[in-house]
């Protein structure tokens, strides 16, 4: 199903968005070396309930995933790049953690993702990462719009991507929103511009650029949920929800500082 939102409901999807870019910005600033795992999760959750606002992933139950989810937020470190369990584990200095979050309010859903370094160190092929993720996505944001075609936004995010010199996995990649976490149109990490679904006012979508050091294998974890880089290399994962608007492409999970 393709959902398009009326004014009413894009209205509550920039305050679902302002949520989820609060509590990620929250998280991130909060995290340090030496906080577990499972802490970061129970801030998700105190935060979500706070809000009045529901959690897409606590009972989220997908084929491929050894469900239901049963946590709030997707906590991936270093080769873990997707779907990232939240487990017993204390973060180290210089960790590449991903964090993905989608939340329901007043019936909307919104959906980010950020990776960020812990502690002091900056080992440079994470830093690479983070960035040509950042880029992608601004660059698929850049291509949205009404009138545009999904291949335009998926033809910009993955000639980021491979410029920069990361294969391109299109296993997973980014997808519809509205009141529920994952509908059509699917969007890719690459493709063809001039292809696929014209997009109109009113869709929201969210896009995510990912990628991993050396390869473009997934393996799921031993938890059935994690995925992780075949080669045990590093992974970095960028994510907004945007909504295309008359004038362009509005990015509602900007955090406010």
């Amino acid at each position: 199903m393709i959902q398009i939102l009326n004014a009413a409901e894009l209205a509550r999807a920039r305050t679902t968005g302002a949520l989820v870019a609060r509590i990620l910005q929250t998280l991130k600033d909060r995290s340090a070396v030496g906080t577990n795992l499972l802490e970061i999760d129970a801030w998700t959750r105190d935060m979500i309930t706070e809000a009045g606002a529901l959690s897409c992933y606590v009972d989220y139950a997908p084929p491929f995933g050894r469900g239901p989810f049963g946590h709030y937020v997707c906590t991936s470190v270093n080769d873990a790049v997707l779907h990232g369990l939240p487990h017993d584990y204390a973060l180290a200095d210089g960790d590449l953690v991903s964090l993905d979050l989608a939340v329901s309010l007043g019936g909307i859903v919104a959906d980010s993702a950020i990776s960020f370094l812990v502690g002091e160190a900056r080992p440079p092929v994470s830093v690479a990462m983070i960035g040509a993720t950042e880029r992608a996505l601004a660059a698929g944001i850049a291509a949205a719009g009404p009138g545009a075609r999904l291949g335009d936004v998926s033809a910009a995010i993955g000639s980021t991507l491979k410029r920069a010199g990361y294969q391109v996995n299109l296993e997973f990649g980014g997808h519809g929103v509205g009141s529920t976490m994952h509908q059509d149109p699917h969007v890719a990490n690459d493709g063809r511009p001039g292809r696929g679904y014209v997009l109109r006012p009113g869709l929201l979508l969210a896009l995510e650029p990912w990628v991993m050091a050396d390869t473009a294998d997934l393996v799921t974890d031993a938890d059935g949920w994690t995925l992780r880089s075949a080669t045990g290399c590093r992974t970095a994962h960028s994510e907004h929800t945007i909504a295309i608007t008359a004038d362009g492409a509005e990015v509602l999970t900007l955090p406010s500082v």
